[in-house]
Formats: C-alpha cells, sequence, structure tokens
C-alpha cells in the first residue's frame, strides 16, 4: 500500500541497504503472458496430496456495465454453470459432482464491482481430471452457450438471490449509500443489479456483456496443486492462446471514489434492523497504488504496528468492566474503490450509544495522534506481528492450496505483492527492529483528516431510541479536537500467570494404539492424555480436554438459572488478572485456551505451537484453578450480549428460527429460546453458573485430554507431568444423563409470519426416537447429500424458484438414540407453497424408488473427496478422537470410513427413506405480514403465528 513517509522513515530508508529496491516475486511460482495477454500462475503444492485448484480471473465486474446492464456482470457468472461448449445445459455440475466436486461446498464464483473470480478444486485422483479442469476454465473464460433458454430459466435464480438480500440492511444501504460511495459510479452499480433489469433485459444484452469484458487481456488463470509445472503451462499455451481479443476492445476504464472537502453523515434506522453500527470512513488525498519498493513493503509495515496498538487499546476498552461497545477496530485499507484507500473505524453498540461510540473511537485516534504510543506498546506489536508470520513461516511447506490461488489473484487483480512468506518474514524480522516510536506515532497524524469524512450510523427505529442528528455528530469530530485527553496510561504486565508449584504427577500407566497412531497415558490423579504426532503441519498443536456431565446433570431450575452465564465465565479472566491482562500477556504468543460447559460434556479447547505449549498448558491449568469471580465483568458481558441479540427477533429469519423451536421443544420447561431478551438475564444466576465450573473443573480425574499435531513427545511428557498431573481430583467420575425431553413428533403444518418483505423459508423435518443403527447413520446421511442433488435439481434448475437448499439426515445415540431428517429452502412467498409440494415429491421418489445410482455415486465421489484431505487435517483427528469417549462409537472409524461409504447401496439409502420419511412430518413456513403483496406499511409489533394442525 502506498503510504506518506515521515521524514524518519526517509532518513532511515534512504540510508539503509533496501533503497530503491524492488519486492521480489516468490521464484516457485511460474508466471507468465500468453501473446493474446492473458496471464498464468503455476504453482506445485502437495497440500493436499492428489488435488489441484483452479481460479479464473477476470479483471471486469458490475462497474463496468452499461446502464441497460446493471446486474448483468453477476447474471454471467451464472450463465457460465448454466451452459458451455462442452458442458452444454447443466451438465456442467453434473459432471464435476461426478468426480467428487460439491456444488457449493467446492465449486463456486463471485462477482464484485471489479472483478468475477471462478474457483474449482479437482480432485486428481483419476485419470483425465486434471485436462477436465482445465477444460472447464476455458470454458469459463470463452465459450458460455448464453442461450435464450437458459437465459431465460436462470432469471428466476438470480431473482430469488437479491430477494435474500432484501430486508432492514437492504433498506438502510439503499439511503447511505450515495454518501458512502458519493459521486461514484460504485453508487450506481452494485453487483446484484437492478430487478427491473433482471426481469427485462433481451438476451443480446448479456452477449454484448460477455464479448466485450471476458476476453484474454482481462484474464488470469491459476493453478496450484500436486502437479508437473511444466505439463500445465504446455496446456495452458496449447489451449488458451487460440482465443483472440475483439479487433476493437473498449476501454477498461478505472473508476475513483472522489475527495470532497465536507463531512458526509449518513444517520438510517429501520424498525427491522436487528443492530446498532457506527463507521467512520477518511478517504486518503491521494490514489492507490500497490506496494512496488522495498521501503514501501517497510513503510507498511510501520502502519500496521500503529493499527495493531490502537485496536489493542480498543480491545482493553472492550474487555472492561464498562464496555463503550461489543465490538469497535480501526484500520487503514481498501474501499469499495481499488484506487482508493482510507482510515476507517467501526464499533457495534447498544442501541442509542451510536455517538458515544463515535467519540470513544475518535478520542483514542486523538490520544494516539497527541501523545503517541508507548515503548511497550511498540514491542507487544512487533512480537504479536512477528509472531503471526513465524508460525506462517514454520508452516510454509505446509500451506494449503486453496490460500496460496487467493494470493496470486489478488496480485493480478489489485498488483499485490506476492514475495512469499520467506522474504516477508525474513524482511520483517530484520526490519521490525529499527522501528521508532517516532515513526509509528508519525502515521497516525497522515491517516487522520478532516475532509473527505464519511460517517455512517444504523440502528432499529425505536420510539424511544433518540438517534444523534447530523450537527451532534459534527459536534463530536469537533469536541474531541479540543477533549482534555490524557496519556495512555501503560497497566502492570503478567510476570506470572499462576505461582510456581512444585507437581507430583506421574504416569501411572501407557498405552498405545499403533493403528490410529496415538499413546495414552493414565497419570496419577486419574486424568488420562491421549496424543497423536503428525506431520500435517510443521508446527501446529491443538488440544481439547472433556469430562462427561456437562449441564444435562444440572437440575432444570438451575439450569434455566445459568445456561446463558456458562458464556460469561471466561470474560472475567484468571488467577487475579483481567481479561484485558491476559491478552496482554498473550500478545506474540500462539495460544487460544478456551474453557466450556455444553449439554453433555465440560471441557477445554485450544491451539498454539510449539514454542508456545508451555504457555498453553499454564493457561489450562489456570482455568481448571483459578478462575476469577468478577460479577463486573459478568454485567459487561451481558451488556454486549444485549446489543447483538436485544434486536434480533426483529429479523424475520431468526423470529422464525426462534418460534419453530419454540414450538418444537414446548413439552422441554429446560427449553426458553433461542437468545436470552431482557427477562432471561434478569432470571440469570451468575454465581450459581461460577459456582457449578468450580465443582466440574475440580475433578481432573473425569477428564481425558487429547493433544494432535507435530509433538516432541518428551516436551509434551513435560508439561503434561507438571500442568495436567498438577491438577486437583476428588476420585468421583460422571457422565451425562438423559433428561427424558423430547421435541415434538406427528403430522403438523406451522406457518409464521413476520417481515414486510416478500421473503419466505421453508423447512420440513422429520424426527423420533430409534435404535440406533451406524449403517442406517451413514445412510440417512448419505440421503441427505443425494435429496439435496434433487432438490436443487428441481426446484432450482427446473422451477427456477429457489437459489439455494438442500437437505440433511443424521442419527445420533447422545443423549438418546434419535435420527432426524430435514429439507429447508428460501424462496418467494407466492412459490411456498408450491415448492414445498415439489421437494416432497422428490423425496417420495426417493421412498418409492430409491436414489438413482448415478446420485448415490456423486455422494460417494465427493465423501472420497472429502475425507483424503481430513485424514490429512488435525482438527478431523482431534474431533474423531474425542468422539469415542462421548458415544462410545468404534474407535476405527476414521479408519473405516470410505469402505463403509464404498458399500453404501440404493436398496439401503431407500430403505432408511421408506422408514424414517413416512411417519410424519412437520412443515414450517416463514410467510411475510399481511399486505406484503402492495408493500404496506405494517407495524412489526403485529407479526402473529398461525398455525394449522393435521395429526
Amino acid at each position: 500500500m502506498k503510504k506518506v513517509l515521515s521524514s524518519f522513515a526517509v532518513i532511515f530508508l534512504m540510508s539503509s541497504n533496501v533503497f530503491g529496491q524492488n519486492i521480489p516475486v516468490d521464484s516457485s511460482v511460474r508466471i507468465g503472458t500468453l501473446s493474446n495477454g492473458m496471464k498464468y500462475y503455476i504453482k506445485k503444492n502437495t497440500l493436499p496430496e492428489k488435488k489441484v485448484d483452479f481460479r479464473l480471473a477476470i479483471n471486469a465486474g458490475s462497474i463496468l456495465e452499461d446502464e441497460n446492464q446493471r446486474g448483468l456482470a453477476h447474471f454471467m457468472e451464472h450463465m457460465n454453470f448454466n451452459g458451455t461448449k462442452n458442458f452444454p445445459d447443466n451438465k456442467l455440475v453434473d459432471f464435476l459432482q461426478s468426480i467428487g466436486v460439491k456444488f457449493g461446498q467446492h465449486l463456486n464464483a463471485y462477482t464484485s464491482f471489479d472483478e468475477t473470480v471462478y474457483m474449482l478444486p479437482v480432485p486428481l485422483d483419476k485419470a483425465g481430471n486434471l485436462d477436465a479442469g482445465l477444460k472447464v476454465m476455458e470454458d469459463w473464460a470463452f465459450n458460455a452457450t448464453l442461450s435464450d433458454e437458459q437465459i431465460n430459466k436462470e432469471r428466476g435464480v438470480v431473482l430469488e438471490e437479491l430477494r435474500l438480500g432484501l430486508g432492514a440492511d437492504k433498506r438502510m444501504a439503499d439511503k447511505y449509500l450515495p454518501k458512502l460511495l458519493y459521486k461514484s459510479q460504485y453508487a450506481e452499480r452494485l453487483p446484484i443489479g437492478k430487478k427491473e433489469v433482471l426481469e427485462n433485459f433481451k438476451p443480446d444484452v448479456i452477449r454484448k456483456f460477455h464479448q466485450e469484458w471476458y476476453r484474454p487481456d482481462l484474464m488470469a488463470i491459476v493453478v496450484v496443486g500436486d502437479i508437473n509445472v511444466d505439463e500445465v503451462e504446455k496446456k495452458i499455451k496449447d489451449n488458451f492462446s487460440k482465443y483472440k481479443n475483439p479487433s476493437k476492445p473498449r476501454e477498461r476504464k478505472v473508476f475513483d471514489l472522489p475527495n470532497h472537502k465536507e463531512t458526509l453523515v449518513a444517520i438510517e434506522t429501520d424498525p427491522d434492523a436487528t443492530n446498532s453500527m457506527v463507521q467512520f470512513i477518511m478517504k486518503d488525498a491521494e490514489a492507490y497504488q500497490p506496494d512496488v519498493t522495498v521501503e514501501q513493503y517497510n513503510q507498511s509495515v510501520i502502519e500496521s504496528l500503529s493499527t495493531t496498538m490502537l485496536n489493542n487499546r480498543l480491545r482493553e476498552l472492550i474487555n472492561s468492566n464498562n464496555p463503550p461497545f461489543t465490538f469497535g477496530s480501526v484500520y487503514h485499507g481498501g474501499t469499495y474503490a481499488r484506487t482508493k484507500e482510507a482510515f476507517q473505524g467501526f464499533a457495534m453498540v447498544k442501541e442509542g450509544n451510536q455517538l458515544n461510540a463515535l467519540k470513544v473511537l475518535l478520542e483514542e485516534v486523538e490520544r494516539a495522534k497527541r501523545f503517541g504510543f508507548t515503548q511497550s506498546e511498540l514491542d507487544r506489536a512487533k512480537s504479536q506481528m512477528l509472531s503471526n508470520l513465524e508460525r506462517s513461516y514454520n508452516n510454509r511447506d505446509k500451506t494449503e492450496s486453496d490460500r496460496l490461488v487467493d494470493e496470486y489473484v489478488r496480485n493480478f487483480l489489485e498488483q499485490e505483492p506476492m514475495p512469499g512468506i520467506a522474504w516477508e518474514y525474513e524482511d520483517t524480522k530484520s526490519f521490525l527492529p529499527t522501528v521508532t516510536l517516532a515513526q509509528t506515532n508519525d502515521i497516525i497524524k497522515k491517516m487522520v483528516k478532516d475532509d473527505s469524512r464519511v460517517v455512517v450510523i444504523t440502528g432499529p427505529k425505536k420510539d424511544n431510541v433518540t438517534m444523534p442528528t447530523e450537527a451532534m455528530v459534527m459536534n463530536t469530530f469537533e469536541a474531541v479536537k479540543m477533549a482534555d485527553l490524557k496519556p495512555y496510561e501503560e497497566k502492570a504486565t503478567i510476570k506470572n500467570l499462576i505461582k510456581p508449584f512444585k507437581s507430583e504427577g506421574k504416569i501411572a500407566k501407557t498405552e498405545t494404539d499403533a493403528k490410529l497412531g496415538t499413546t495414552t497415558w493414565t497419570l496419577s490423579n486419574g486424568a488420562k492424555v491421549t496424543f497423536k504426532k503428525t506431520d500435517f503441519k510443521d508446527d501446529e498443536i491443538l488440544f481439547s480436554a472433556r469430562s462427561l456431565g456437562g449441564n444435562s446433570l444440572i437440575s432444570d431450575a438451575d439450569f434455566i438459572k445459568t445456561q446463558f452465564a456458562f458464556g460469561a465465565l471466561s470474560e472475567a479472566g484468571v488467577g487475579g488478572f483481567s481479561k484485558a491482562d491476559l491478552t496482554n500477556y498473550l500478545a506474540g504468543k500462539q495460544v487460544s485456551v478456551n474453557p466450556m460447559i455444553g449439554p453433555y460434556f465440560e471441557g477445554i479447547s485450544g491451539r498454539t505451537t510449539q514454542k508456545d505449549l508451555g504457555t498453553a498448558m499454564e493457561l489450562t491449568y489456570a482455568y481448571f484453578t483459578g478462575l476469577n469471580y468478577n460479577p463486573a465483568a459478568f454485567n459487561a458481558y451481558k451488556e454486549k450480549q444485549s446489543a447483538m441479540l436485544d434486536n434480533l427477533l426483529s429479523n424475520p429469519q431468526a423470529y422464525f428460527s426462534n418460534e419453530h423451536a419454540k414450538f418444537m421443544n414446548q413439552k422441554n420447561p429446560r427449553f426458553i429460546g433461542l437468545f436470552p431478551m431482557e427477562k432471561d438475564w434478569a432470571n440469570t444466576d451468575y454465581k450459581k453458573a461460577y459456582d457449578i465450573y468450580k465443582e466440574k473443573f475440580a475433578n481432573a480425574g473425569n477428564f481425558q485430554f487429547y493433544f494432535v499435531g507435530n509433538i516432541d513427545e518428551a516436551k509434551l511428557k513435560e508439561q503434561v507431568l507438571q500442568y495436567i498431573g498438577g491438577l486437583p481430583t476428588s476420585g468421583k467420575s460422571t457422565t451425562f444423563k438423559d433428561t427424558g425431553y423430547r421435541q415434538l413428533t406427528g403430522d403438523y403444518s406451522k406457518v409464521y409470519k413476520k417481515g414486510k418483505d416478500p421473503k419466505s423459508l421453508v423447512t420440513i423435518s422429520y424426527s423420533g426416537e430409534t435404535p440406533y443403527s451406524e449403517k442406517e447413520a451413514l445412510a440417512l446421511a448419505a440421503l441427505g447429500e443425494v435429496a439435496t442433488i434433487k432438490v436443487i435439481e428441481k426446484l432450482r434448475e427446473d422451477e427456477s424458484g429457489i437459489y439455494g437448499g438442500g437437505a440433511r439426515g443424521s442419527m445420533s445415540k447422545i443423549p438418546y438414540s434419535n435420527y432426524n431428517f430435514s429439507i429447508s429452502f428460501p424462496c418467494g412467498p407466492e412459490n411456498a407453497e408450491k415448492l414445498t409440494k415439489s421437494a416432497v415429491t422428490e423425496l417420495q421418489k426417493l421412498i418409492d424408488k430409491g436414489p438413482e445410482q448415478k446420485d448415490l455415486d456423486k455422494y460417494k465421489e465427493g465423501e472420497y473427496n472429502d475425507n483424503k484431505t481430513e485424514l490429512k487435517d488435525n482438527m478431523f483427528w482431534l474431533s474423531s478422537l474425542a468422539k469415542n469417549q462421548l458415544d462410545g462409537s468404534d474407535k476405527y472409524d476414521i479408519l473405516n470410513y470410505q469402505e463403509k461409504v464404498k458399500a453404501l447401496t440404493v436398496k439401503d439409502l431407500q430403505d432408511v427413506a421408506k422408514k424414517y420419511l413416512s411417519k410424519g412430518k412437520i412443515t414450517a413456513t416463514l410467510m411475510p405480514e399481511d399486505g406484503w403483496e402492495n408493500n404496506k406499511k405494517t407495524d412489526a409489533k403485529s407479526a402473529v403465528t398461525s398455525a394449522s394442525v393435521v395429526k
């Protein structure tokens, strides 16, 4: 990013040996340009093995649309999935599913203002898949058929995607975007487009867009994976060089976000808004230019240090006992326009507090501008930056292909440097010690401006909430300038998180499992530790701990009083240190440790590196033995949660989920809703939740710990004996229990009314108790995937009635043996009944005839593809090892999964369809409030729930 250099920086850079040097380009990436101007990036990368990630980046998006093409850049993206030269009609998705590529999950694309990017990961386990992937990229680039029939069929799908964006946020954005995008083309070219254009454009209009902008000189193909670089380069040259640019190519204009002297203020409210937010933007005076030289890169490092220190101060405020907002941050970076960067701040607050949040953000910026930062703050920020880079550097040979391709796409589209992590780490490591406070302090002064400012304030429209005025916002800027601020006060840092102690822990028993590659130690205090050494990452250790019981052992009355308090417990900190103290203590360390109490177990989850394992174990010990009791921290947590959740039920989808969950759990006295309301907080007993936590974590002998990653066994043993072996134990064991409460079953049809926009949501579910069967559980999951394929084919491709949707099937042993199968999809209210019938008809076909073999084969290929990747993933192994403790499943399932999937037959899926989809269904439909057809104004409070019951 281009920065204004301070005098200190200029002096340093002129005297350094990097002056004038350009940032190098990662030599491991083969970069070239074809004779027609098309660019390519190719890199061999073996994580994951036998896979390749493709990207097609097109330097054209909605900003280039003519007035009669509003929305057609995005529409064109859709059309590339609906007929190309080598994959006519809908054959593309069908083919890719047949080789294990899942639509939406793997296969996808996006369109923004300035670009369109297509994403395709392809397994290389079969001959010809590499060529097939290149053929898809070639078709996407140049060979869309764009038939009248397919264009007209796809209108409904794109309009359904537009429908999904309707609501309070869209209504407010329509009002504030003209100020945020002041006098720019961006204000007139939102990628989703205009409804009237999407409904009525002639097919030749989109063909014109395709002809003008889908051309070689605006494209790049990126190929990263387990490939032969020379072979792929030759194939790209042979297949892509033949395409020509138009004889008179249309100019690819670059659009700006203009500066302006005045401060523009937008204050927008909506009765259905769920959040209260404030945002400020201070646009740079000069147009953005990408970093080219090493000194520019290093200047961006200084800028990053400055914003990191500011955000660390904001985080302290958020973690305090009197937080000014739920979340807040500042940064310097991109805007909607590539040509413009800005200094920006954002905060989410409790309703009515937006002006105060703006004041706090601006005060912290002003404090840094006047007084600068402290040396300890700078040291922490340097440590944070270097630690993050070090983790990436240590794992540089185990970086996933999908992370690399995106970097190369940005290089093509935005000229972002791509020197590679080795250069970034070495350059930053050598440069950071030279950075001074004077340099970081100077940055803030350069970024803060009095002109080209925009402030956006949004929130719910309520009679009892007074929103600020534009004059009040402007007065806030002036008041902050004149405010009597004090320099930032550095707090004492933690020297020892816990008091040194001598552990008496010993290993009483060692067991190994050669098939799983695990070792289990039983410690003298009864705790068990299972670990698996892997080489999936060169520097990553994941861990968790579980003790069975969870809140299932709590009485109904106590559960109702404590369920919403458990999430607040860690907010109090440990060992007498606050959460803010801990954050500072962990700066520069790769340590994440989180305690929890769930429905069926209590435990710890965490992530660290070899170097920081000791700190992670120290913090784990502290959460077991030294959790603070701090009612003020609980109240602060409650305030932040209320800011996020108090108005959530104004959102029709959230209202629908909550009301239907109440309906399904009407016989369960422990269920009071998905989100805590004011009355629920009033009934919450923080002290009781704290006491329950202390009791559960006082018995280490009931816990089993799991570690997966690149583990040094000797170091792990040392840490385990000290911190886990040193934990107290009570000698008694617990397990979870079945409370006996069940969700509703039978035949019901429910309609919920909420919202004014023409949006509906349909959920069809089947559930109940049944003896657990491993084979049926797998078949039911497969049936959900197959049903998803049919729902997409029928409701989206054939009827053009939905944008997305799907089915899911599962069976569980915990806390009792049960099954669940559901289909859900959003749609237009006028189509809800018809599409519901279509979905049920598709399910009936699965019951009567079973799935088609080709669809079952698609499921199998997708599972093989995913499982091969998962078996090289530390988190997948961690979850699988812990699963056996909870449900008693076969611990070798992780090794046998592919064989079990392979054994599934069409009859297996039909059998579970007959057995479980013929026992009664519950259909829930979200409809807008009465009068939506005429777009009538309806008071949100009049939303009602209606139901017709069939039993």
